[in-house]
This record gives structure tokens, sequence and C-alpha cells, in this order.
């Protein structure tokens, strides 16, 4: 990732990271509108817990409430038990383009602006990137 303002393509990062879902055992990928990836917890081969989790790396910090809200919703039904956000680090997100959710930003949207948030068993997680590199990560072309 070329440590460089808005000089990086987000779509590289969540590729990479719905790849690392993929490769390990257990976690399903869900369809569109719904939660990114569940994993259920066994043991001696009986569910104990799903873990839910959205990724949301997209330009579009917006979304964030829309990932609450899934996972909201999945924890109130009971499709999962437990609830995980993926967004960027503060500085990580400096250098995917302008817009990129970031922890300090997921944080400030369960604290204030969606604070039922608060009463769910959620967990934040801020990704950071393994080092500079020569070049930027490739950006998604608009369609025109």
């Amino acid at each position: 990732m070329l440590e460089e303002r808005d000089a990086n393509g987000a779509k590289e990062v969540r590729v990479a990271l719905d790849n690392a879902f993929a490769a390990k055992e257990g976690w399903a990928k869900k369809v569109v509108g719904d939660i990114d990836w569940i994993k259920d917890a066994k043991y001696n081969n009986k569910i104990v817990s799903r873990l839910g989790v959205e990724v949301q790396v997209s330009a579009r910090s917006d979304l964030l409430i829309r990932d609450l809200i899934h996972l909201r919703n999945s924890l109130q039904s009971g499709k999962i038990d437990v609830g995980v956000i993926v967004v960027p680090t503060d500085f990580m997100s400096v250098f995917l383009p302008d817009r990129t959710p970031n922890f300090s930003q997921a944080t400030r949207y369960i604290e204030e602006e969606f604070r039922e948030a608060e009463y769910y068993p959620l967990i934040l997680i801020g990704i950071q990137h393994d080092g500079p590199s020569a070049g930027p990560l490739p950006k998604q072309k608009r369609r025109a």
C-alpha cells in the first residue's frame, strides 16, 4: 500500500480480506444484503455460537450504519450470537479513498449515532496494512 493520502483503491483490500476468510475452514460467505461472513463455533460437533462479520472498507462510511443494522437484526433474530465489524485503522484509512470508514468513525457511530449498538455483543476490529509498497493498490474503475 502506497502511504500517500487517497492513493490506493479499497477493492484490493476487500478482496484480500474475503480471500483470507474463504481460505479458512468454516467461514461461509453470505449473499449481498446479508452479513458478509458467518462461522459456527462448535464444541463436540455441536454449534455453541455463531459469529457474524461485516467487512467495511468501501469508500462510503455511511454503510457502517447499514452493517450495524444487519448485525443488530441478526442478533435479535438469533441468526448470530456475536457481531464483528472490520474497518481500517485511522492510520490506514488515510491512504484509501476519501470517505473510507475508519476505527474512530465506527466507534463514533456506535457510541453516538446508533447508541443501541452498545447493548449488543459487538466487536470492532481495526485492520492495518503490513507495510508500505512502491506503488498504489489499483483503484476501481467507475462505470460511465
